[in-house]
């Protein structure tokens, strides 16, 4: 049994779980990746869905998604260095499209680095390459 059937994942409602899911955006994007507290904190996070994956206890992934002008907007999927290659990631998107009833446009903005990882999970990438906090990104959007 792998890591990703043991994990829950949870629409995070508890103070205490929205620090967790701040902790692992701060280790993955502040430290890891050097963007800047700034640009990862934004205005969106009050009015954003946020989730929580845990494994056992721990907190081991989360991801953020809001309904925009275009559609729904998928954003801020983070798992730790040491939990990655188990799943998880694939997990976080699976939970949050299916609590979407309005598939008809859902995107994100991915790292160049993670365009497969997306791809496998139904994305396609549209338009050229862009820039977020110094790191190369392209839209992708959802087909069922």
């Amino acid at each position: 049994m792998s890591t990703k059937d043991q994990v829950s994942i949870q629409i995070i409602i508890s103070e205490t779980d929205m620090r967790e899911s701040l902790k692992i955006r701060q280790e993955v994007f502040v430290i890891e990746q050097q963007v800047a507290p700034e640009i990862e904190y934004d205005e969106f996070e009050k009015t954003s869905t946020h989730v929580l994956a845990q494994f056992g206890n721990k907190a081991v992934g989360t991801a953020r998604w809001r309904k925009t002008e275009q559609g729904y907007k998928l954003e801020r999927f983070a798992v730790p260095l040491a939990e990655r290659g188990k799943g998880l990631g694939a997990a976080l998107v699976t939970f949050i499209l299916d609590q979407i009833n309005d598939k008809s446009y859902v995107y994100l903005n991915s790292q160049v680095s993670a365009i497969d990882f997306y791809a496998k999970l139904g994305f396609r990438a549209e338009g050229e390459i862009f820039y977020e906090a110094n790191i190369p990104h392209r839209k992708m959007v959802y087909f069922q």
